[in-house]
């Protein structure tokens, strides 16, 4: 980069909603702290620029997708099998389908995080395939966890991300939810991964279902940061840019700060 920004650490606690079986909706609540940690230096600032602009060219059309799965699909359809999903399924059992979902993506994850130079994060994932895979039970129990391998899910539209890839037009898509189009093609990219390769297209589905519906059940009780929006699309939309740059960042974003702010307050004090 050619200038250094100035920056503030955001440090988010970021709560993943579904709103479908498959559907991924964000929400997110976030603070801002002062740092002194060197932030600035970070290699990969220029990513909070590009991702900065929320481009929604798409608004109108995406509007009316977000209604359309707030309360159609989601009202008639998701959140009934998700309240099902919770209230009649075992918790086992409901942990057991969610992790054998989720280790499905251990060896995309590890090639994505081998592409961003993250090693240590790529052979913690490669190990959690393996453990988990054999005496996991083809991942249906966490052993890696418990033995102190924590999952560190990463895609390759976060690969794109660190190599200065915009994130291009946000989009609502019907059932699926909100993305842009650098995660769809990263998601295109990740399916090209084993074992996805090796699993026909309804087997892929249902995994796919079985995780969304995972989410949604468990995300049951937070729905009120949804209810209680203004603007519920604006709210979505920007929760999903934010967990997005959580995800690029590792936790740790960097965010260039808006100075707009300091002129005002010295253009204040100056009529005082």
């Amino acid at each position: 980069m050619n200038t250094t920004p100035k920056v503030k650490l955001i440090k988010s606690s970021m709560a993943k909603v579904a709103l479908a079986l498959g559907l991924s909706l964000s929400m997110s609540h976030a603070f801002a702290q002062e740092t002194t940690e060197p932030v600035a230096e970070n290699e990969q600032a220029d990513i909070v620029l590009i991702d900065a602009e929320r481009s929604d060219p798409f608004e109108g059309f995406n509007r009316a997708m977000w209604d359309f799965n707030r309360n159609v699909l989601d009202l008639y359809l998701f959140k009934p099998a998700a309240v099902a999903y919770r209230d009649y399924l075992p918790v086992p059992v409901q942990t057991s389908v969610y992790s054998f979902a989720v280790n499905l993506e251990e060896p995309s994850s590890t090639v994505n995080n081998m592409l961003q130079g993250n090693v240590e994060d790529s052979s913690n994932a490669f190990a959690r395939f393996l453990i988990n895979s054999t005496a996991g039970l083809f991942g249906l129990f966490d052993v890696a966890s418990k033995i102190g391998l924590e999952r560190k899910s990463d895609e390759f539209g976060e690969v794109l991300a660190v190599n200065g890839v915009s994130s291009g037009p946000y989009l609502m898509l019907p059932a699926l939810g909100p993305t842009t189009i650098r995660n769809e093609v990263g998601d295109v990219v990740d399916n090209l991964y084993f074992p996805a390769t090796e699993i026909s297209f309804w087997p892929s589905i249902t995994v796919r279902l079985l995780k969304g519906l995972h989410t949604r059940a468990q995300l049951l009780d937070q729905e009120g940061l949804l209810n209680n929006s203004l603007d519920q699309y604006e709210f979505v939309k920007e929760a999903y840019f934010q967990q997005s740059l959580f995800d690029i960042y590792d936790g740790n974003v960097p965010v260039v700060e808006d100075t707009s702010l300091d002129d005002f307050d010295d253009d204040f004090d100056e009529l005082d």
